[in-house]
């Protein structure tokens, strides 16, 4: 009809035009197989023949995935590794949109990106906790930025580390706290519960694998393991808390109570109030006795120095140095310090107490306190980040 309509309305150079394009559009195009044809020649031919070579042929491939489907694929695989959206277009191009093998080959490329990010500042992280009756351990997975320590399969990765080091330390050590072997840790098989993250490996390569998904250095810092050798409780406090068992800064001691018939619900509560002032007082000793004498010599010589400018008689200058020196004890002394839940009484004071509350003697037996990123230079750490960026 179309054609019809250019004989009897159009001039004779534009009926011309219009038959062929009126032959080109009633041709079937065969894209059965992923590809479509053109054909250009004087004579159009829907069905090409071998042996007709008037005719050229321009055949141009595309992706037997659709454009939907591309996106479909991206969607999964972003789903599945959590890599940059950049990263996973590029491993499906690069794998003709194969889930499985564009999968393989992140992770390829994710060891070798972990590998180069391995000497970066990682000042950033989570501590995570993991306890039972007997003892108590403390781990600091590092990262570089905080956005990454509040991914949740960082915070997965953290406590299942903390976890597995409860599982692996011996309960037979000595009282105190004591270091994590972090290689024996590392070299240990770990297995997750978790959809993004191999079921079983060990934590080297999990670390390992994290850290590409997350684009970032990740390292496993250091690890502490606090038993408890006789009756009692051990309590625990974590600040700054995303999830239980994760936290910027933990406290942990142990509370020894020399009746092993005495109840243990009130000294546990007063644990975790304890727990919690090791990690808003910073104490340094658990008793005066604990102080070394070359600190307290030192200490003693810069208090005298201060007090020596003020230009008071001699006698003066020493009550102001034993009176400085009593400051210096309740600051970094535990059981000198004001409690900071009561600020009228010392630890010392809350001990006695409770001591008479029990009816048996109680006593700290150990403490500990742990923040992300201590003993990292910040300005450093803030530097290397962006110069990596």
């Amino acid at each position: 009809m179309i054609c019809s309509f250019s004989k009897m309305m159009l001039p004779r150079g534009a009926k011309r035009s219009i038959e062929i394009l009126c032959g080109r559009v009633s041709t079937p195009i065969h894209s059965k197989y992923g590809y479509s044809t053109r054909s250009y020649g004087e004579n159009f031919i829907s069905e090409p023949k071998r042996n007709e070579t008037q005719c050229k042929i321009l055949r141009a491939y595309s992706s037997e995935v659709s454009p939907s489907d591309h996106t479909s694929l991206i969607k999964k695989l972003r789903e599945r590794t959590s890599a940059p959206i950049k990263e996973v277009k590029a491993a499906l191009i690069d794998c003709n949109w194969d889930l499985e093998e564009a999968q393989k080959e992140l992770r390829k490329r994710g060891v070798a990106l972990a590998s180069k990010k391995a000497s970066r500042a990682a000042a950033e992280g989570l501590l995570a906790l993991s306890q039972n009756d007997k003892k108590a351990v403390v781990i600091e997975l590092n990262c570089e930025t905080d956005f990454v320590a509040r991914n949740e399969i960082f915070q997965y990765l953290a406590s299942s580390l903390a976890k597995l080091a409860l599982s692996a330390e011996s309960s037979e050590q000595a009282p105190g706290h004591f270091p994590i072997g972090l290689q024996g840790l590392e070299d240990l098989k770990i297995t997750f519960d978790h959809p993004k993250l191999s079921r079983e490996t060990t934590v080297q390569n999990a670390i390992t694998e994290v850290a590409a998904m997350m684009g970032e250095n990740v390292k496993l810092r250091r690890g502490f393991a606090m038993p408890m050798s006789n009756h009692g409780v051990i309590s625990t406090y974590l600040h700054t808390c995303p999830h239980p068992g994760l936290g910027r800064i933990a406290g942990i001691l142990t509370l020894e109570v020399d009746d092993e018939n005495a109840p243990l619900d009130v000294v546990q509560h007063v644990g975790s109030e304890l727990a919690m002032h090791v990690v808003a007082a910073k104490p340094l000793f658990l008793t005066k006795e604990h102080v070394s004498s070359d600190a307290v010599q030192n200490e003693r010589e810069i208090l005298k120095s201060q007090a020596e400018s003020s230009g008071r008689p001699q006698a003066a200058i020493e009550k102001m140095v034993e009176g400085r020196l009593r400051k210096y004890f309740e600051e970094v002394v535990l059981m000198e310090q004001k409690f900071v839940v009561n600020d009228t009484i010392n630890v010392k004071t809350v001990l006695s107490e409770l001591s008479k509350e029990v009816g048996s003697p109680v006593k700290i037996g150990n403490f500990l306190r742990m923040e992300v990123g201590e003993g990292f230079q910040r300005a450093d750490a803030s530097e290397d980040i962006a110069q990596a960026a």
